[in-house]
């Protein structure tokens, strides 16, 4: 079962802020790796991360290829570090989409002022530490 704590989301929310920014990992279909840092990522409830994809190439491209992705926290100063593991959706429109904007962090809104970004959801389904030990695990 997956339940983020409450220390994941707090980090998870506030890592921006706190100069940790969440670095997102895909593969393409072919297996060609991208990974890039997403400011917005936030714990959208107890399963899902979520962040607000202003770029249309490359990680989208990917995700739009393959779904499965890793998201990698790292805090080296506090020695706090988590690798979510799951399947990404692109929300281009509707509820989900409006929901992630709205809890987007404004610096990244910024970045995209006509607001033509998509919302993506990631349904965490493993959360491993460095070590590959296995914290939680979706039924």
């Amino acid at each position: 079962m997956i339940n983020f704590t409450k220390e994941m989301r707090d980090r998870v929310d506030n890592a921006m802020a706190n100069g940790t920014p969440c670095i997102l990992v895909t593969a393409s279909a072919k297996g060609e790796p991208n990974l890039g840092y997403k400011g917005s990522m936030m714990a959208f409830d107890d399963d899902h991360l979520a962040y607000w994809e202003r770029v249309r190439k490359g990680l989208m491209e990917h995700i739009e290829e393959n779904p499965n992705v890793t998201v990698f926290y790292t805090d080296l100063a506090g020695r706090v570090h988590w690798r979510f593991h799951g399947k990404a959706t692109v929300h281009s429109s509707g509820p989900i989409r409006e929901q992630i904007m709205a809890r987007t962090i404004q610096s990244e809104l910024d970045r995209d002022p006509e607001r033509n970004g998509s919302g993506v959801l990631i349904r965490v389904d493993k959360i491993t530490s460095p070590a590959r030990e296995v914290l939680q695990q979706r039924d």
